[in-house]
Order: C-alpha cells, then sequence, then structure tokens
C-alpha cells in the first residue's frame, strides 16, 4: 500500500509551519523527517495520520492503512501488560498478541497492571501495539523516547521486520536507527513567515 502526500501545507495554532511538502512512501520503504525542534514535525505527522486537517495540499492513503504512534503511550494504567494489547487487537479487529509480547520483550511483564511499569516499559508496552493493528503504513513521532540502549535496538528490530514483510514507516527521530530509510529534511518547507491558515482553520480539537 502506497501513501502519497502532494504539496501539504500544515499549520498549527492556525498559523502555517510547512508548506509544499509532497513524498511517497512506498512499500518496504521507511522515510526519516529530519528538521529542528519546533519547525512542524509533530504537526506534519499529525496530518499525515488524519488527526488533524491540511491548510493545503492532500494526502492519499488506502482506507485504514496507517498506525499512529506519539509521545502519548495510549495506555490503561489499571490493565494488565497483556490486557492491554489485547484490548488494541480486539479494537483493530485482531487476536493474538504474541509477536507483540515478543516482539518487546513483555513476556515476563504480562500480568504486571500496566500504571506500575517504569516510562521505559511503558513505552515498550505503547510501541507494541503497533504489532496488533495489522495495519502496513507507520507513522512514528519520536518513538524512541524513554527508551533504554536495548529496547532502541528491539525498536528497530521490530521496524526492520515490519519494512520486511511489505510495510513502510514515515518517522520522526533524531536517533539512528540503523534502517535503510530515506531522508526528508522539512527545513527547506519551513513556511513563509506571517503565512495564516484559512479562515475558521482550527485543529485544537482533532
Amino acid at each position: 500500500m502506497v501513501l502519497r502526500v502532494k504539496n501539504l501545507s500544515v499549520a498549527r495554532g492556525g498559523v502555517a509551519v510547512l508548506e509544499g511538502v509532497s513524498f511517497t512512501l512506498a512499500p518496504s520503504d521507511a522515510l526519516v523527517v529530519k528538521g529542528p525542534n519546533g519547525i512542524g514535525k509533530t504537526t506534519l505527522l499529525r496530518t499525515v495520520a488524519g488527526l488533524q486537517p491540511a491548510f493545503k495540499g492532500t494526502v492519499e492513503a488506502p482506507e485504514d492503512s496507517l498506525a499512529y504512534a506519539a509521545h502519548s503511550d495510549g495506555l490503561k494504567s489499571m490493565l494488565s501488560v497483556a490486557e492491554n494489547l489485547e484490548f488494541w487487537a480486539h479494537v483493530f479487529g485482531q487476536k493474538d498478541i504474541t509477536q507483540a509480547v515478543d516482539a518487546f520483550d513483555l513476556s515476563d511483564l504480562r500480568n504486571r497492571l500496566a500504571g506500575s511499569l517504569s516510562a521505559g516499559q511503558k513505552r515498550r508496552l505503547g510501541l507494541a501495539r503497533l504489532l496488533v493493528t495489522a495495519r502496513p503504513i507507520w507513522i512514528l513521532d519520536e518513538p524512541t523516547v524513554s527508551l533504554d540502549t536495548a529496547s532502541v535496538a528491539l525498536f528497530a528490530q521490530a521496524v526492520q521486520r515490519h519494512l520486511s514483510s511489505g510495510g513502510s514507516a514515515l518517522l520522526a527521530t533524531h536517533i539512528d536507527l540503523g534502517l535503510q530509510a530515506n531522508i526528508l529534511d522539512v527545513g527547506p518547507f519551513k513556511a513563509v513567515a506571517g503565512a495564516t491558515a484559512i479562515s475558521g482553520y482550527d485543529e485544537a480539537f482533532l
């Protein structure tokens, strides 16, 4: 499944931050979004994921093909690790959580309440949800936050397996994950100072 972004402009707080971004993400490809803090990488990824409207341009992706993971781990603190994964598997019409548990070394934590986990363990569990979505296009915003070196390696291996099986990944990260990936430097797409979004544009509640 192919993700196509055409002449996309995105806004934050009603003000355009990036303009004219275009790229194609094909199966088995990874694209790493680079740029200084605050330039709009998160806004771009949220817009591509459909969590806020585009200022201009288009995002084309097959229906139900995108899975998004950002800074929030999205866990239910009073459910166990296994119950959290089973919940999300059910949401996405899946049943088996074994691959997700194994990929992020969660076997010994299966019965622990999510609320009792360390920040790094919560992050591993949050990322493990990607594997129960069965969605081919992953959109990842700083996915390695709170992960130690060993856990970063687990994540990189999970992404590589996803790519090898025909999936794709669009990610913003400052860490070299050792992937064969193209780079999208969004610096040249920074919006002209003073550019504003269309009248009535508001992403605050999406």
